[in-house]
């Protein structure tokens, strides 16, 4: 690889690539490494074949580190050839006519989940972009079939006419007009102040609404609008009721006040339901806003954008035109990914909310391969990636769904409407190739990773664009159930693909190579950390309350391996997790999740995957709420206090792991002390994790606030431990 790649556009410099200067430092601790894993599999082997000691301890010892050997390469492959991009939009010349057209689709699912004012926020920041007027139509998907959406949706647009032009005027860049307004960086001119008012207003308007729970009438000041509320009758439910497309503002027709500015489209689209139809979840959502927006406008260039997420950044569609418009790659190119932020995050992010690992450091790892994975959110997709692989187009059923095709008819004519209205049926999809080879792919509930799984498999590549100022951000969770319930669901889904016909490890290989396949079984097989997590968290613990010795003695030559090779997979950690911007407290924070997560998410997302394979369980798509308005549990999310919410059996494990670590610890101590019993490994393993469960102690009994740990989980694990460390007997005695 060249030190130092750049691209250009007619003679003009676009975008430049470079590797990371780590990188060969991390290919040679690669082969060091290596090498220990193999002196560590060995010392396992013979221990087996000359019975050294227990044969039980040994094989599940082995079996932990098998998993982890697995989980370090699949890390590895994505360490040895990181690159960093930049890209230039002020060198990006071209007339506000020759912009390729650009569709953004906003989902949404719930209106209590998902405040409607959040979801109005989201779609007037990417509206107001720094990008010709005419060209941008914003499609929001409302999957709750919410008259409370459309009622937002409608202010919006009224209010876009006042805020897209004092935007443009003023060089505004917070385009979110609730963090525009919350800070005090904005102007306090008349025009401001009138603005903010009008502002307030509407807010005021669209929460009265949702406080009661439906549209009232006189609230519906447009007439040609209010007519649309009445298709939700008696009948009509989230789960079944026809297809409602409503165009609520036109480029072609549609002006600001001073009739200077031309407005952007903005469509609100809920997908016909039915009791006994598939919804296939979001990936459904997002297919019928691909067909619909074809039928409507065809734009070339697609943004998806999770409801929550608002720009940033003006600036963020000409950044990923300086990739999509390169002659040298667009053909080959399917998408451009930008990272997820988050706003409000805790000074160290207790909660590891950033997912800095999953957002950034891979990123740039997949970056020096094919490209980055899809992430759901805050990705610019040519249009053309959704109908077959590069050099193999796929023809949709429909021609005015092909995406190459002019769309030159009036979004409002009624032969537009009419097929829209067709093409987002329940029923549309039967027996044809949406979702399978065309579109977002269904067959898992993380349906963006397995979309960008399948793309990459298909030979399309994609870039990963990290600009210094954040191009998207969104709210985090700020409880710990939130957070594990989320992650549940992801273990859910990756489970759905590592264990299918399409996994990874062997498809994924085959498809694109072994780099990038291994580097794709990261998260195909996240909820396999639960095997050593488990292993390495009672294990070593029983063993120091019968005195039977699981790991080398420290005058053994062993115990110094155990020691490099933890110390250093921990060291490269770290040493990833500073180099791309993040902090030592917020590394800390992030492991420690890790082994929660291992110990809930990982745990009954494996059981309930299991539960469904056996047709005993159904997965639900539960959406994370985004709505905070619980000033408690902000109060010690800023604080960084562990908020456990309300009761829930995924605590159950990781309460029973502090107890038993503790319980080893001091008996350990005491051993070591008094009789002179060495396990100094076993005891360095157990003050670990000691350490790491520090706030479930702290949640168990010394505090008093709605946050603790509910006593019952307490009390449940307490139970449960004692008969633990009593089994544990018959295994190591």
């Amino acid at each position: 690889m060249e030190r130092h790649r750049k691209h250009s556009v007619g003679g003009t410099t676009l975008h430049t690539c470079r590797p990371c200067r780590r990188a060969t430092l991390y290919r040679i601790y690669a082969v060091v490494h290596t090498c220990g894993i193999v002196a560590l599999m060995y010392h396992h082997a013979h221990s087996l074949l000359t019975r050294t000691s227990s044969t039980l301890i040994t094989s599940l010892l082995l079996l932990s580190d098998i998993v982890l050997t697995f989980m370090w390469a699949t890390t590895t492959c994505l360490r040895l050839n990181p690159v960093h991009r930049s890209e230039y939009p002020e060198r990006y010349e071209a007339k506000p006519e020759d912009f390729p057209k650009l569709d953004v689709f906003i989902c949404t699912a719930d209106p209590y989940k998902e405040p409607p004012l959040m979801v109005a926020n989201t779609a007037l920041s990417v509206m107001a972009y720094d990008y010709p007027a005419d060209k941008i139509s914003v499609y929001v998907s409302d999957d709750g079939g919410s008259s409370l959406t459309l009622f937002a949706l409608m202010e919006a647009a009224k209010f876009s006419k006042h805020w897209l032009p004092f935007c443009k005027k003023n060089n505004v860049q917070d385009r979110s007009p609730e963090v525009y307004f919350s800070t005090n960086s904005h102007p306090k001119d008349d025009e401001a102040n009138n603005l903010k008012m009008m502002y307030e207003d509407m807010k005021s308007r669209v929460e009265h609404m949702v406080d009661s729970g439906k549209v009232k009438s006189d609230f519906v000041t447009c007439d040609q609008f209010r007519g649309v509320f009445d298709l939700w009758t008696n009948k009509f439910t989230r789960h079944d009721h026809p297809t409602i497309i409503q165009v609520l503002q036109n480029s072609e027709m549609d002006m600001d006040d001073t009739k200077k500015y031309v407005m952007p489209n903005l469509i609100y689209v809920s997908r016909e339901k039915s009791k006994v139809s598939q919804h296939h979840f979001k990936a459904g959502a997002l297919n019928t806003l691909l067909r619909v927006s074809a039928v409507m406008t065809n734009s070339p260039v697609i943004l998806t954008q999770d409801c929550d997420m608002y720009s940033n950044d003006p600036s963020t569609p000409v950044r990923a035109l300086c990739y999509l418009t390169d002659p040298e790659i667009k053909s080959g190119l399917g998408y451009v990914q930008f990272p997820q932020k988050f706003q409000g995050i805790s000074k160290n992010d207790i909660y590891a909310c950033e997912y800095k690992r999953l957002f950034e450091i891979n990123m740039i790892g997949f970056d020096g391969l094919m490209g980055p994975n899809y992430v759901g959110t805050g990705c610019f997709f040519s249009r053309r990636v959704f109908y077959g692989p590069p050099s193999n187009f796929i023809s949709p059923e429909l021609d005015e769904l092909r995406p190459n095709r002019i769309a030159d008819k009036l979004i409002k004519g009624q032969d537009v409407l009419a097929l829209a209205h067709n093409v987002a049926g329940c029923n549309y999809e039967c027996n044809t190739n949406w979702g399978s080879k065309i579109g977002f792919r269904y067959g898992s509930l993380v349906e963006d990773y397995y979309t960008g799984y399948r793309l990459h498999c298909e030979g399309w590549r994609s870039v990963f664009c990290n600009p210094e100022k954040a191009a998207f951000c969104g709210d985090a969770p700020k409880s710990l159930s939130d957070v594990v319930s989320q992650q549940k669901r992801w273990a859910i889904g990756v489970l759905q693909v590592s264990l299918s016909r399409y996994s990874p490890i062997t498809y994924g290989v085959k498809s694109m190579g072994l780099l990038m396949g291994i580097g794709y079984c990261q998260y195909a097989f996240w909820p396999f950390w639960l095997i050593p997590l488990f292993i390495y968290g009672f294990l070593p613990q029983l063993a120091i309350f019968y005195g039977v010795s699981v790991f080398p003695k420290t005058y053994d030559l062993w115990f110094w391996l155990y020691i490099f090779l933890f110390f250093g997979a921990y060291a490269q950690d770290l040493l990833d997790f500073v180099l791309e911007g993040g902090s030592y407290r917020g590394w800390w924070n992030d492991q420690r999740m890790w082994l929660i997560r291992g110990f809930s998410s990982f745990f009954f997302g494996f059981i309930e995957f299991t539960l469904k394979t056996l047709n005993l369980s159904t997965h639900g798509f539960n959406l994370t709420s985004k709505a905070n308005d619980d000033e408690e549990q902000s109060k010690r999310y800023e604080q960084e206090i562990f908020d456990f919410g309300p009761s829930s059996p995924m605590f159950l494990p990781m309460t029973m792991v502090a107890i038993v670590n503790l319980l080893a610890l001091v008996l350990g101590l005491y051993g070591l002390f008094f009789w002179g019993e060495r396990l100094l490994l076993e005891l360095m393993l157990v003050s670990f994790v000691v350490v790491n469960c520090l706030p479930i102690y702290e949640a168990m009994v010394l505090r008093k606030d709605n946050g603790k740990l509910p006593q019952k989980i307490g009390l449940l694990a307490g139970i449960l431990t004692f008969v633990l460390i009593m089994s544990g007997y018959f295994f190591l005695k």
